[in-house]
């Protein structure tokens, strides 16, 4: 279902760029003022961590870690984010967004879940329990690398908007798979290439897991596949949507 007006920044689009600015702001505000960072309580932690909390599976998508990560998600929510909440309307991109938002917090969960698993077996349930709920390791150990990526795993929290933002990625190549993108303002390339090219990289940067990278590219890889798995659904019930 098409609508007849286009805005340059939509109801949800505008709305989610507030709340995110609102959200950056008031970490940094209490960051500076009592040396608290909200992250610590709205990022998303592993389920089993003492730092979970089950609100945090929403209240992460509002988190940023710098002005240069919260500055590219919100320009590419509204780069994208207008075009298709324009087509979709606001109810259905709002629950697009959230749902990729969720998937990307799944996929997630989901590859650090195994990785816990293969990290474990080189300790013994004493050993682990220290490690991950109390942060004791032995240092001189020739498995403290392996307990150092165990504890990162339990207490690092996950932020942002990235895998939502992936999803409507996915959603423009999908919805406008000849429109060109440019790179650096300059070098043409079309939506359809741009994104298999960018999914392609999180996948590969994701499984070579190299060591002081802090991105969560399965996170991104969620929110590119459950978009399309919304989006197929959708088409298939409702013929009309395109």
């Amino acid at each position: 279902m098409y609508r007849q007006s286009f805005s340059s920044f939509p109801l949800v689009v505008k709305n989610l760029i507030i709340i995110n600015g609102l959200f950056f702001l008031a970490r940094y505000t209490i960051l500076n003022i009592f040396s608290y960072d909200l992250n610590q309580s709205f990022g998303l932690y592993y389920y089993d961590s003492l730092n979970f909390n089950p609100l945090q599976i929403i209240s992460y998508m509002f988190m940023h870690g710098g002005f240069t990560h919260i500055f590219f998600n919100m320009f590419a929510l509204w780069m994208f984010g207008s075009q298709i909440e324009n087509i979709w309307g606001s109810k259905r991109f709002l629950n697009y967004y959230l749902i990729t938002g969720f998937g990307a917090a799944f996929l997630h969960y989901l590859i650090i879940h195994y990785q816990i698993i293969d990290l474990k077996s080189n300790f013994s349930p004493y050993e682990f329990n220290d490690i991950v709920y109390n942060g004791k390791f032995d240092r001189s150990s020739f498995q403290f690398l392996n307990a150092v990526s165990l504890w990162k795993l339990y207490n690092t929290p996950v932020v942002g908007a990235s895998g939502s933002v992936f999803g409507l990625l996915l959603a423009y190549g999908m919805t406008y798979p000849n429109q060109y993108i440019y790179l650096n303002l300059f070098f043409p390339i079309k939506a359809k290439y741009f994104v298999i090219i960018y999914g392609l990289l999180e996948f590969f940067s994701g499984i070579q897991n190299s060591p002081g990278d802090n991105v969560a590219h399965f996170a991104h890889l969620g929110g590119m596949l459950f978009g399309y798995l919304l989006i197929r659904y959708w088409k298939k019930n409702d013929m009309k949507f395109f």
